[in-house]
């Protein structure tokens, strides 16, 4: 049987675009993991890589 996770293991976090560091975009994680994705960001107009901020 698997253990249930307890709901602090996700948190709340933005994420910004490395080019122009406008804040697009809201999400949850796991604590442990540091969040990097490809988005689109309108002010680059393009896809960027974002990343999470505090």
């Amino acid at each position: 049987m698997v253990p249930r996770r307890k709901s602090t293991d996700r948190v709340a976090v933005t994420l910004a675009c490395s080019i122009c560091k406008n804040r697009n975009y809201q999400t949850k994680k796991r604590r442990e993991q540091r969040l990097e994705m490809k988005k689109y960001c309108r002010q680059c107009n393009e896809h960027t890589t974002h990343i999470e901020t505090k």
